[in-house]
């Protein structure tokens, strides 16, 4: 814990803010730490308005219904608000929006220094909470090429998938799901992808962030990344998208990790970092 707080200290990340509390059976929790891009007292909730998007009939996209049991063993807790702990994700998602909107940013890539940080677990979670706002849609890629888990997170099986997509087998609308929550699709990839670093710097995936972006102007884009660390797969991406979100886990990542990683992240685009496995207790929260 120290060598991480020490390592975002030496990189000039300040004003830690809005500890977000969650914890599940492994006893992992998520504390956001904010690079100053928002202070708490700027958080504030995105009014209901007379252009709320409201229920969309996806009739060319697939619905997959998740199962419950699945999601909260893999802690996949943003889309039941009986939960305390979607708060964290909740809070987490305002502060990203807030930013996101100041700037006109729509894509967004979550990272991590190396693997296991639990950076799917929070990509997964951000785009059901962003997907929630009614003004907004949240669509959720996994660009991890290499290892591949958001369809393994969310107990999803498809015969076309993202792998399709990148060899010309099928169409970016073949490969989208609905996993049963209102305002939110899914892309998919269901085995590791040879060549990624290639692949992620092809025309292809370039017109597809640049189509994913400009469709629709209430759309955000979330990217699951690979690890900056353990390739360049990821600094092959991250000039192609607005901002990036880093998750680091408590213990998992030493201070030089940490240092690195920052060094080869935009800092102007840099939203914050999320703590993950921090040993935070969980408190419920009512009026």
């Amino acid at each position: 814990m120290e060598k991480i707080k020490d390592a975002l200290a030496k990189a000039k990340i300040e004003n830690t803010e809005s500890k977000s509390q969650f914890k599940a059976e492994t006893k992992a929790s998520s504390t956001l730490l904010q690079s100053g891009v928002v202070s708490q007292k700027e958080i504030k909730s995105f009014p209901n308005t007379e252009n709320e998007l409201g229920m969309i009939n996806y009739l060319n996209t697939p619905v997959i219904k998740l199962d419950s049991a699945h999601l909260e063993k893999n802690r996949i807790v943003a889309q039941s608000k009986s939960d305390v702990n979607s708060y964290s994700f909740d809070s987490l998602r305002t502060q990203i929006l807030q930013k996101m909107e100041e700037n006109n940013w729509r894509t967004i890539a979550v990272v991590s220094p190396t693997p296991q940080s639990g950076k799917t677990l929070v990509s997964i979670n951000l785009a059901i909470s962003i997907a929630q706002q009614p003004q907004k849609t949240a669509i959720l890629v996994d660009f991890d090429l290499r290892r591949p888990k958001v369809a393994a997170y969310l107990g999803i099986h498809t015969e076309k998938s993202m792998n399709d997509y990148l060899q010309d087998k099928a169409q970016l609308k073949d490969v989208m799901i609905n996993p049963g929550i209102d305002r939110l699709v899914i892309v998919p990839t269901m085995k590791p992808v040879s060549k990624s670093a290639e692949t992620l710097s092809s025309k292809k995936v370039t017109s597809l962030i640049a189509d994913l972006r400009e469709r629709y102007n209430s759309r955000i884009v979330i990217f699951d990344c690979p690890p900056v660390l353990n390739s360049d797969d990821a600094m092959v991406l991250l000039p192609q998208v607005d901002c990036v979100l880093l998750v680091i886990a408590n213990g998992m990542s030493t201070q030089s990790e940490i240092e690195e990683t920052l060094h080869h992240l935009p800092k102007e685009n840099l939203l914050g970092i999320v703590l993950n496995k921090a040993e935070i207790e969980s408190k419920a929260y009512y009026y």
